[in-house]
This record gives C-alpha cells, sequence and structure tokens, in this order.
C-alpha cells in the first residue's frame, strides 16, 4: 500500500457486500482495493452461518416466482420502505445467484422456511448455502480471515457445516458417528496442524467468504488490512477517494469512479445505540465481532450529509454470556437462537411469565423481549428455565449438554451468577429473583401445553419454521416437552443482535442519498451500512447477507455504466 494510491473503486469493509462488490468491480475490469480495519478479513459474514436468502433463484427445479416474493414481502412488511429497492432486490437476487454459481462459487438450496411461514407467498427453498470450502487454498491468506465462534464449532475445533449442525444440536440416530470422522478428519491433516488450531474445512459463513476470497485473490485484488476509513474525500461536487489510517499514519486512497461503503453497522457504538434505539441495550451483548462494526462509514457519510433510515431496529438475537475457559473474569457471548424454543423450557420474564413464542425466529424473539421490556420493564434480560431432561440433551447458548459438560464439570464460579440451579421451582425463582408462584404456574401451563399440543397463548410448535428446532420424537407437539425432572435450571438471556437494521438511506442502485433524497454523487453502500430493504422485518435465513450481496453487486454495475 503507498500514499496516494489510485483506483477505479475503493471498498471499504471485506464482508459480504465488500466482498461482492470488489469480485464485481474486476470481473468488469475496474481496478479496487479492498480497505479492512481489522487484521482479519471476511468481516460479520465470515462469521456466520453465510446463508443468502434469494427469492425466485431458480437454481433448482421449484415454482417460486417473482410474484410470490412480492406477496409475501407485502404481507410481511408493515412500516414504509422504498418499493422501488424492493423492486430491484427481487429483480437482481436472482441474477446474483446466477451469476456467482457462473464464476464456480458452489450455491446449494437449503430447505429452511421463511421466518413467517403462515403467511401468503412463504415457501422453503429460497435460502442459499456455499458447500464447504477448503481454506488452504487461500495460501497466506488462510489464517488472516476472520475465524468463526465457538458456536459454530464442536469443542472450538471442529468446523461444522449445516447437516452436522442439526445432527449434533438434535443427537440424531448416529450422532457419535458424525462426531467421531470431524475429529479424525482434523486431527488426520498433520499440515494444517502444524500451523496451528484452526480447522482447514470452511464451513458456513467461511465457506461462502472463503469461496469469494479466492476468485478475489486470483484477479489480484488488492487487500489492504489495519486500514480505517476517517473521513470521505469530496472534489468537485463528488466523491472521489477516502482518508484511512494505517497505525496512526493518514494517507488517502483516491476512487476514480467512486467508493463503496460496505463497513457493517453501529451495534458496537454505544452513542450510536443511545441516539436512534427506543432499548440500547449494551454494545457486549451483541453477537457480532467485538468493537469493530462502531458505525464509521456511516458517520463519514453523514458528515457529507447523508440520510438515515430504520435506524431504530436491529437483527435481533438472544444472547447469553459466559466466562472465557483460560480466565473468568473475561467474558464471550453465545447465540441462543434455537435453545430458547427447544421442548422442555420455557422462557419468563422477571415477573415469571411468559411474553412470546419461544420456538419463533430469533429475531421475532429479540423484538418481543424489546416490546416486552418497553411495555413492563420487565425484560432484558429474561430468563430460559429448563429441566435435567432438557439439560442433558439441549445446549443452553454456551453452556453444553450435560451428555458433553456434566453438572460436575461447570466451573464452581459459574453457578448462581451465569448459571442456576435448584431442586424445586420454588427455590429456583427465588434464586433468581422471580416470584414463585407466577414461575409454578406458567411451568404448570406448559406441562399442560406439552401434554395436548397445543400452546393457546403463543401457538408454539404450530408452524413450519417452529418444528424444523424441535424434537421429532417429543409428540404431539416437537417442540413442547414437560418441565418436571428436577433438578431445575435458569440462565438469562440477553437482548443481542446480529447488526443493526437501520443505515445509510440508499436508493435502487445502492447510491447514498441525502437529506433531500439526491444521490450523492460517487458515494455508494451496501451490507448492515446501509438501510435494510425490508425495514424492520426479516424474511428468512440469509435476509441479511441476501440484500448486501445483491447491492453491492447493483452499486458496482452502477459504476461500470457511469464509466462507460
Amino acid at each position: 500500500m503507498s500514499a496516494g494510491a489510485s483506483f477505479d473503486v475503493v471498498v471499504v469493509g471485506s464482508g459480504a457486500a465488500g466482498a461482492t462488490a470488489a469480485l464485481r468491480a474486476a470481473e468488469r475490469g475496474l481496478s479496487v482495493v479492498i480497505l479492512e480495519k481489522s487484521h482479519k478479513f471476511g468481516g460479520t459474514s465470515a462469521t456466520s452461518g453465510g446463508v443468502i436468502w434469494v427469492p425466485n433463484h431458480q437454481l433448482s427445479a421449484n415454482d417460486d416466482s417473482r410474484e410470490q416474493a412480492e406477496a409475501y414481502l407485502g404481507a410481511l412488511i408493515r412500516r414504509p420502505v422504498r418499493r422501488e429497492r424492493l423492486a430491484a432486490y427481487l429483480d437482481a437476487a436472482p441474477r446474483l445467484a446466477h451469476w456467482l454459481k457462473s464464476l464456480g462459487v458452489p450455491l446449494q438450496v437449503a430447505t429452511w422456511p421463511d421466518y413467517y411461514p403462515d403467511l401468503p407467498g412463504a415457501r422453503a427453498d429460497r435460502s442459499l448455502v456455499c458447500e464447504t470450502f477448503d481454506g488452504r487454498l487461500l495460501g497466506d491468506h488462510f489464517l488472516l480471515m476472520r475465524e468463526q465462534y465457538s458456536r459454530f464449532k464442536v469443542m472450538n475445533r471442529y468446523a461444522i457445516d449445516l447437516a452436522e449442525f442439526f445432527a449434533l444440536s438434535t443427537q440424531a440416530p448416529g450422532w457419535q458417528w458424525v462426531f467421531l470422522k470431524m475429529a479424525a478428519r482434523y486431527w488426520a491433516d498433520l499440515g494444517t496442524r502444524r500451523l496451528g488450531r484452526r480447522d482447514r474445512r470452511f464451513t458456513q459463513g467461511a465457506a461462502l467468504m472463503g469461496h469469494l476470497y479466492w476468485r478475489i485473490f486470483a484477479r489480484g485484488v488488492p487487500l489492504w488490512l489495519e486500514c480505517a476509513l476517517e473521513e470521505l474525500v469530496v472534489r468537485e461536487g463528488r466523491v472521489a477517494g477516502v482518508v484511512a489510517s494505517r497505525f496512526g499514519r493518514r494517507f488517502e486512497v483516491e476512487a476514480r469512479r467512486g467508493v463503496v461503503l460496505a463497513a457493517g453497522g453501529f451495534e458496537w457504538n454505544q452513542a450510536l445505540r443511545e441516539r436512534f434505539l427506543p432499548l440500547p441495550g449494551r454494545i457486549y451483548h451483541s453477537s457480532t465481532p467485538p468493537h469493530q462494526n462502531r458505525g464509521e462509514a456511516l458517520l463519514a457519510a453523514e458528515a457529507l450529509g447523508a440520510a438515515t433510515e430504520h435506524t431504530d431496529s436491529l437483527w435481533w438475537m438472544p444472547t447469553m454470556d459466559l466466562p472465557i475457559t483460560a480466565a473468568s473474569n473475561f467474558e464471550e457471548i453465545h447465540q441462543a437462537a434455537f435453545d430458547v424454543g427447544r421442548p422442555g423450557s420455557v422462557c419468563v420474564n422477571r415477573n415469571g411469565v411468559r411474553f412470546a413464542n419461544e420456538a419463533a425466529s430469533y429475531d421475532e424473539f429479540g423484538a418481543a423481549m424489546v416490546a416486552d421490556q418497553l411495555a413492563n420493564g420487565a425484560n432484558a434480560p429474561c430468563w430460559l428455565v429448563f429441566d435435567s431432561r432438557f439439560r442433558r440433551r439441549w445446549t443452553a447458548g454456551g453452556l453444553l449438554p450435560s451428555i458433553l459438560m456434566p453438572d460436575w464439570k461447570v466451573p464452581r464460579d459459574w453457578w448462581d451468577h451465569y448459571l442456576f440451579r435448584a431442586p424445586t421451582l420454588a427455590e429456583l425463582a427465588a434464586k433468581i429473583g422471580v416470584p414463585g408462584e407466577a414461575l409454578e404456574r406458567t411451568v404448570a401451563n406448559m406441562n399442560e401445553y406439552a401434554r395436548t399440543g397445543v400452546d393457546p397463548e403463543f401457538g408454539r410448535g404450530g408452524n413450519a419454521y417452529d418444528r424444523m428446532f424441535g424434537d421429532p420424537a417429543q409428540q404431539p407437539n416437537p417442540c413442547l416437552g414437560p418441565i418436571d425432572r428436577p433438578p431445575f435450571y435458569a440462565v438469562p438471556i440477553q437482548v443481542g443482535d446480529l447488526g443493526t437494521k437501520g443505515g445509510l438511506a440508499v436508493d435502487a442502485a445502492a447510491r447514498v442519498l441525502d437529506g433531500e433524497g439526491r444521490p450523492i454523487s460517487g458515494l455508494y453502500a451496501a451490507g448492515n451500512c446501509a438501510a435494510s430493504p425490508f425495514g424492520d422485518r426479516y424474511p428468512g435465513a440469509g435476509g441479511t447477507i441476501g440484500p448486501a450481496m445483491t447491492f453491492a453487486y447493483l452499486a458496482v454495475d452502477d459504476l461500470a455504466a457511469l464509466a462507460r
């Protein structure tokens, strides 16, 4: 890297949006550089599930259509959004998918129900995932891609794909064999073990980013790490570059055609959370990479008069924190996306009562936590309560099942601080500060619902998405099991997130708009630093990465058209 460097396109951020913009620019014959402020590349996307939501993708024999997707989004979205952006997304997302396939990116259709499967137009085949990637193909960049959290690894070592995740998390028949194959494959890879602990097998979000960056590096696109965005450069009425800094040294990078902001949202900026969110929460409950997404791109664009939209909501994700194994006074955030809806458990607020369908999508559950807290002040955190039967089989955030981590292996300083246990529900309620009678009544109701298979309060287990993460052996409802085998347990669940839904206002070509709705010449945004096209809603698995990649693709196409 050098001061005064010049490129056609400068991309700020190295996640799915930034990688797509860079790869598309290289394919369109534009010179491009990626600036990443961290010492690792891949962004939040590399640590995610790596799913891409693409309606009407036509990558398999199905009868999905643009009209069906429009019907679903029309029934789902409740607030005013930019309809031209929705239309652009529905038109361009299938083109994005086919372009990736044409480059050899191995996309597969996942049978993942849309998050609101009872709405008109909902389907179970709109989510795309990438096949496993051999990380060693990245050469010297292998160890520099951001590594996934322990939640996407078994025993914090073995990478897992979606099929392995479902086999292990539900303890499906043959799950022990699945685990043994993973362990054998890992330890037999002696060449990689000499480099370090990291599994060369990239799965989920790491697989997606591995496939993208393998192609990016093959085209000679430079990636500059430890390069933070400081400000945007304007010349002759257009954005003409950026001022970046590396280890305190500032320098300018010229963008002859334009700048694509793809630097994530603002969830790790407490001041911006306080400014925008009705329930700000704490930055430390976010499940995105710590201290990375701090809203620098949003602030730099606002300094030029850029407008923002939908900044009052996050991509919600229930989380819990546990000490790291090396030092108990440092904590790690764990997602509890599916744990809160497993049979044999219930979530209650601090009044000891339920407030939502626990098996709903993690975003819907988080939104319910926020609404309950704003309504009565008795949530955030709430409590996941379960019995020893649940404890033996399921995870609770970062707490492994007792078949793998029995109570005697739980560090002593966790008890009654991070994890609570008691021989009776009344004693458990006293420990966690919840009214005992209310908790006992709630659990009694859940036991009756488990017997009948019907949840008259919130309909838990009443749709295909709920049942996807239940226990098929639990009948008559795979999401409802009795909570009656002592001892009883509880863990606090926080209002966490996967990033921000709101951000810079952009148009159908991903051009950043000012307060009057006019494009700021030369400035584009995609990913979580731009406002979601869905407003405050989350249509299905990949509803973050799908628009991020699609609008990065559209941004570069607009730049290329202007270059011509």
